[in-house]
């Protein structure tokens, strides 16, 4: 069973109307990895949602409403916090491997709690760094079958 790290832009494009293809694609990742107990999401990403769907997407989503899917998320999903180790893991992963600091914290974050695979649509598709495999769900060729 393998786990899978979900980046925000998958939690937010499940709230985001704009897009009808991402909003779905995002929507089937969520329910397949929830229902499947793979999917894994870090305190970063629960921050990163509230703002943005809060405060960027059109039209916003409520803040009450906000607050109820970070609590689904929480029951839902594995949760990582954010630990001294993870800043001094992405601070080596901007060092070593030029990603910015943000996304470094993404992949510390997978990295530290051996978790395989991020699906974001950040970072080179299919690209792997110290065993870490980046896969865009949105992208063309993407089967969510593919990872159960």
């Amino acid at each position: 069973m393998t786990r899978i790290l979900l980046d925000t832009n998958v939690l937010v494009y499940a709230f985001d109307a704009q897009d009808e293809f991402k909003q779905d694609r995002a929507l089937d990742v969520l329910v397949r990895l929830e229902s499947g107990g793979r999917g894994c999401i870090s305190v970063q990403a629960l921050a990163e949602f509230t703002n943005v769907v809060t405060r960027k997407l059109r039209p916003p989503v409520p803040p009450a409403q906000a607050m109820q899917e970070v609590e689904r998320f929480l029951q839902l999903l594995t949760v990582f916090d954010l630990t001294p180790a993870i800043v001094l893991e992405a601070a080596r992963g901007v060092r070593d491997h030029q990603l910015a600091y943000y996304d470094a914290q993404v992949w510390a974050t997978a990295r530290l709690n051996q978790v395989p695979v991020i699906f974001s649509e950040d970072f080179n598709v299919g690209a792997t760094l110290e065993s870490v495999r980046f896969v865009n769900p949105f992208a063309g060729g993407f089967k969510l079958d593919d990872w159960g």
